[in-house]
């Protein structure tokens, strides 16, 4: 019995002090890519949530060239990277205008890289998540952030929502879409920021769509799915550090096979998948 306890509750899982932060901050993190997510699958902005974490790499590069705090520079560009994409995207095509950003800001933090000369892990971690090594400092900076990120979508909730599923009538109402979209993508580059240090630039991608996609499977009320998103994102994020700090093998590996899977799990189990698969049976 007490092999079995410990194997479930390794010493230090909860007690330690960096454990504790770590706890607090993939909490945070998944709070925050649950609720922010919801729209992004809504609106079909998936490829704008995967490019900004990218961008957010070339901005910790930057910050750490130029000697500051890497967070902040992480928020700068990403925000920046939002904002770039919201008015270039008036004249050219979205898609277009967001790889072209991503391929700019990519190359952007190659070259603060190399004028570095340094190996700098702290922002190689950037790419793959240091969610085990997350310091106090780095809780309070991503908590506020989180705030900041939770206040702007509350107050865009229901113009966002409206605009999302009637496009006509939020226009009729006097929602002006360009300027709705630009403070969303706001939104998603402070979200990017938020979840880059805890799960990477590339895995935040993952939690932040795969969540919010599941739970639109079990719930059609707008409350319920980011409030459902937000919950499995949070399991995700806590079953995937107790895998790895009882495996040692990556968090971000755990955090993506887990989103895959709850996402899988979630279309195989809905009436609507089964039902459809049952009458393409009997069709052939």
């Amino acid at each position: 019995m007490s092999t079995l306890w410990s194997w479930l509750f390794p010493p230090g899982l909860f007690s330690s002090s960096f454990m504790v932060d770590t706890w607090e901050g993939a909490s945070i993190v998944a709070v925050i890519a649950g609720f922010v997510g919801f729209f992004v699958v809504l609106r079909g902005s998936a490829f704008v949530a995967h490019a900004l974490p990218k961008g957010g790499f070339a901005g910790a590069a930057c910050a750490t060239f130029f000697g500051f705090n890497s967070i902040l520079g992480l928020a700068m560009f990403s925000v920046g990277g939002a904002l770039g994409i919201a008015w270039l995207g008036r004249r050219g095509r979205h898609d277009v205008v967001t790889a072209l950003t991503l391929v700019f800001l990519l190359g952007t933090g190659a070259l603060f890289l190399n004028l570095n000369n340094l190996y700098a892990p702290e922002i190689y971690s950037l790419l793959f998540g240091e969610i085990l090594g997350i310091t106090h400092r780095e809780v309070l900076d991503t908590a506020a952030i989180g705030v900041i990120s939770v206040v702007l979508l509350g107050f865009l909730y229901r113009p966002l929502l409206l605009l999302s599923i009637l496009p006509t009538t939020a226009e009729a109402r006097g929602i002006r879409p360009r300027r709705m979209e630009t403070v969303f993508l706001i939104v998603v580059g402070l979200a990017t920021a938020v979840t880059v240090p805890i799960v990477g630039a590339l895995l935040s991608f993952s939690l932040m769509i795969a969540p919010a996609a599941a739970a639109r499977y079990w719930t059609v009320r707008p409350l319920h799915a980011m409030g459902l998103s937000a919950a499995i994102a949070v399991f995700i994020v806590a079953l995937s550090i107790f895998l790895s700090y009882d495996t040692g093998w990556p968090v971000g590996f755990f955090v993506a096979a887990l989103a895959a899977a709850v996402y899988a799990l979630s279309r195989a189990l809905h009436p609507t998948t089964r039902t459809s698969s049952k009458a393409r049976a009997n069709c052939s």
